[in-house]
């Protein structure tokens, strides 16, 4: 099915994707908000630029994106799949607690902020480009890659990454060392074993964006995690 979104507001959109259960295609989507917000079991296309918080509370199913996105994807998602084929806005995952967010291209400030996880749910996001600001401040849990595959000048990621971050595990596809990291967390050099665990998280993105996942193992990785000691764990739930 397909649903025309030129001169749709995000709830009349809303509505007739609930009354959808086959596959079903967004044309002229133009910022509309909360697309699929709170939603399970879809499968669904869009055709242009969806507004704040797509997928937001996103219970399972998946949404593919042949375009940007802008702030929030993902926001508290819970299950399912978001692909991004372009770039993304601030605040992407924000406290996402299951699923997975998949980007090509750039995010933008705050991506992956308290994430969380909870037993067997552990939630995933990768950036196929950089990342801005503030990248995983807070998380607790969860796991986050950022590939930076074009790999220009600027680094991987912006300012203060893992501000507060108490949980969850990421790995950056850099040597990091003009990378300022805040105390509580640790970053080392990603070993034999970590690259086999992250070829289980990029075998899927790799085939999705039609990517070289051997040629993108063999670069160097940095694992950035908490520090055990660190006195935030003592404030907060974590995994």
């Amino acid at each position: 099915m397909t649903i025309d979104a030129k001169k749709l507001n995000y709830r009349t959109l809303n509505e007739k994707l609930r009354c959808v259960d086959e596959e079903c295609t967004i044309t002229s989507c133009m910022g509309q908000r909360f697309i699929a917000s709170g939603m399970s079991n879809k499968s669904i296309t869009i055709e242009g630029i969806p507004g704040n918080a797509l997928g937001s509370y996103f219970n399972g199913g998946t949404i593919t994106v042949h375009g940007n996105a802008q702030d929030a994807v993902g926001d508290t998602m819970n299950d399912g799949t978001i692909i991004i084929h372009g770039n993304i806005g601030d605040a992407a995952g924000y406290a996402m607690r299951g699923g997975k967010i998949y980007v090509k291209g750039n995010a933008g400030y705050r991506a992956g902020i308290h994430m969380k996880a909870y037993k067997e749910k552990v939630p995933l996001m990768i950036i196929g480009g950089r990342a801005g600001s503030f990248l995983g401040e807070y998380q607790s849990g969860g796991v986050i890659v950022v590939l930076d595959l074009k790999r220009k000048e600027k680094k991987c990621v912006g300012f203060f990454p893992c501000t507060g971050m108490h949980g969850g595990k990421m790995f950056l596809r850099s040597r990091c060392e003009d990378v300022v990291f805040p105390s509580q967390v640790v970053k080392r050099n990603a070993t034999d074993e970590d690259k086999m665990e992250l070829r289980g998280y990029l075998k899927e993105y790799c085939d999705l964006f039609a990517l070289d996942l051997d040629e993108i193992l063999s670069s160097e990785f940095t694992v950035v995690t908490p520090d055990s000691k660190n006195p935030y764990r003592q404030m907060y739930v974590a995994n």
